[in-house]
């Protein structure tokens, strides 16, 4: 935003930090936790520092390298926020002395990303002492769920219909096992596992009248069948993230399409159906199929004048296809 005129970073920190949006909830959440001190290990440029100055939290904030800390304390005063911040590994810091903890543990290595919990640093077993007092965890959201410990919550959060991260909760600060919060022009949406009545079990049909598409982070949490409680729907799959219904709602926790008709799933047969419906730019959908989509598109060679939206993936184990029509938000 227009801030990162007055701030100081690097390409890589940058990329590296939390999205303010992103940040804020997670100050908000801690501010409503009443949690009054933190420190932030491992801080980066501070945009964390930043969130949790803003929510009224008394913030410090350390990391290994010399000039990030120095970013980070730049540009807590460049926005004349309060924070202080120092050159530190985080293990050497003794938590004690704040009310909560925050670490964003670093995944990459010489050779690149990485997402192996063994490569982090600090180490997913400093990260796992933490979180048995008052703590919060930033990890990468294809974090495994069987690596959570017993009371931790785990939210994934998602921007603008983007997968950003995982945050991993204490069970001194968490509220649910499981959330998916989204983040998007309208505001911010939470989803936990106790908005699932069918918990995890949900009904498994064919094709309704509208196809709701999860938001990454609802699938990442597990919760797509709370997604088709609230819709009043069922799931085309049981191991697929798709859900149908004949009811038509505007959810902010999944993309919402209308059904128009049921295509031919094999190639050549599709293909003419597409040519009759004079379709010409194709978005290609896909889910729980071996296809790739910029190659088939090229193969079904669409060159009407109509735009179009195909859905590819099972309903009973068969391949089915779909053409669908975005409903508006």
């Amino acid at each position: 935003g227009p801030e990162a005129l007055r701030l100081y970073f690097t390409s890589e920190a940058l990329e590296q930090a939390t999205r303010p949006e992103v940040a804020n909830h997670r100050a908000a959440r801690l501010a409503a936790a009443q949690v009054g001190t933190i420190i932030d290990l491992g801080c980066g440029i501070g945009s964390d520092l930043i969130a949790f100055a803003r929510a009224g939290l008394t913030a410090a904030g350390v990391d290994r390298d010399p000039l990030r800390a120095a970013m980070a304390q730049a540009n807590l005063d460049a926005l004349g926020l309060a924070g202080a911040t120092g050159v530190s590994g985080a293990e050497q810091i003794d938590v004690s002395a704040f009310a909560a903890a925050y670490v964003d543990p670093a995944r990459r290595t010489a050779r690149g990303r990485t997402f192996r919990l063994d490569d982090w640093s600090p180490s997913w077993e400093f990260v796992l002492g933490l979180l048995g007092g008052r703590a919060v965890a930033k990890v990468a959201p294809g974090i495994p769920h069987e690596e959570l410990l017993a009371g931790v919550e785990g939210e994934w959060v998602s921007y603008r219909g983007e997968l950003k991260e995982a945050a991993l909760w204490s069970p001194a600060l968490a509220t649910c096992s499981r959330r998916a919060t989204v983040i998007g022009n309208g505001g911010l949406a939470t989803l936990t596992e106790e908005d699932d009545p069918f918990d995890g079990e949900p009904p498994v049909a064919g094709v309704g009248a509208f196809l709701y598409e999860p938001d990454p982070a609802v699938i990442r949490a597990g919760l797509v069948t709370a997604v088709a409680a609230g819709v009043q729907g069922s799931l085309l799959d049981p191991h697929i993230a798709y859900v149908c219904s004949d009811a038509s709602y505007l959810t902010p926790f999944a993309r919402t399409y209308r059904v128009l008709e049921q295509l031919p799933y094999r190639e050549k047969a599709l293909r003419a159906a597409l040519r009759e419906r004079d379709i010409g730019a194709l978005t290609i959908k896909k889910r729980g199929v071996a296809v790739e989509p910029d190659q088939l598109r090229k193969r079904l060679a669409p060159r009407g004048s109509v735009p179009a939206t195909l859905v590819l993936t099972r309903c009973a184990d068969d391949g089915i296809a779909l053409l669908v029509q975005p409903v508006p938000h």
